[in-house]
């Protein structure tokens, strides 16, 4: 099954649970139609990793290549969240003759399966991924903090820290 969706009215991130036990998801929505991916916090952070590289790098080539302001999304996901499957691999792209920056998310298959999985196909204007960056940044930074010693995320408990001889912090 593929869902595409051009110049959605919303691309997010956002997360369902408390910090330590969030669950993340990727949001994308046009008019009525609505879908949620599943996605891992290290996949949002290297998605907006190569977004901002491929950003500057559109930029750079194409200085007068204009980039609209797009308020930023702090508003939660849309209820309810059910996702239709988990992310697996991502794909990015700048499509020249669109003028859109080009993200395809495929669904996390067993290797059992010959069948070919789901697909996301979401077109953004530069605009709109600068602000999916902004906000996935601001999502991934509202978890727990880390430990000044050891870096591990501290839980509200506080934890057993290794660098201090497993004495809680």
């Amino acid at each position: 099954m593929r869902y595409e969706f051009n110049s959605p009215d919303r691309f997010i991130v956002g997360t369902v649970g408390e910090p330590g036990e969030r669950a993340f998801f990727i949001q994308a929505k046009k008019e009525s139609k609505c879908f949620s991916v599943a996605v891992e916090k290290e996949q949002v952070r290297a998605i907006v990793l190569r977004l901002e590289l491929l950003i500057a790098e559109i930029k750079k080539a194409n200085p007068l290549e204009v980039v609209e302001r797009v308020q930023s999304d702090d508003a939660a996901l849309d209820s309810p969240v059910e996702s239709i499957f988990e992310i697996g691999a991502i794909s990015l792209s700048w499509d020249d003759d669109l003028k859109l920056v080009n993200c395809e998310l495929y669904e996390l298959k067993d290797d059992e399966e010959d069948a070919e999985g789901e697909l996301l196909v979401v077109y953004l204007t530069l605009g709109m991924a600068q602000a999916f960056c902004s906000r996935s940044k601001a999502v991934i930074n509202a978890g727990r903090l880390p430990c000044p010693f050891c870096a591990i995320p501290i839980d509200p408990r506080g934890h057993l820290c290794p660098r201090a001889n497993g004495y809680r912090r």
